[in-house]
């Protein structure tokens, strides 16, 4: 999720319209809701200073508002409650382990997809560079494989 939509989030989260937001955190006049609606739309990028602001007034963190850094346990935390306001990633705890669950179809679709080509990996029957190549390259390489399928199974039934 961008910077301008986690602000949108935020902002309508904590009650705040968009005028409200900007006088809380200086702008002034007609200008106050027109600047932060430029940073929802994402035609301006907030500077930190002005991020901490929003955060400071909003009583949010300034990682809930940008993009995280996934180089960090923060950034980590950050982008999967992200994932949770997104794509409904709930959080569980099935016999002592911490587990995520997604409740959205199609992206449980592209996990199961995901977690195929990590069991092809983990027994051998794709080398690291293959499993590499389907990470790198996905969606693309899915829907080679299912047209390289289909056509294999035209073959078959053409010669019976």
């Amino acid at each position: 999720m961008a910077t301008g939509r986690r602000i949108r989030l935020m902002r309508t989260f904590r009650g705040f319209t968009q005028k409200e937001l900007g006088e809380a955190i200086g702008f002034t006049g007609r200008t106050s809701d027109v600047r932060i609606a430029q940073y929802e739309n994402e035609t301006r990028v907030p500077k930190q200073d002005l991020v901490n602001k929003m955060a400071g007034v909003m009583n949010v963190s300034p990682l809930a508002l940008t993009v995280p850094d996934i180089d960090s346990y923060l950034g980590i935390m950050h982008t999967l409650f992200t994932l949770e306001d997104t794509f409904d990633l709930e959080i569980k705890n099935i016999n002592g382990t911490v587990c995520m669950t997604f409740n959205n179809h199609d992206l449980e679709s592209r996990l199961r997809d995901w977690q195929k080509e990590s069991e092809k990996l983990k027994n051998e029957e794709i080398t690291k560079e293959e499993y590499d190549n389907w990470r790198y390259t996905y969606p693309e390489i899915p829907a080679q494989r299912t047209r390289n399928s289909l056509d294999a199974l035209a073959k078959e039934l053409k010669h019976k």
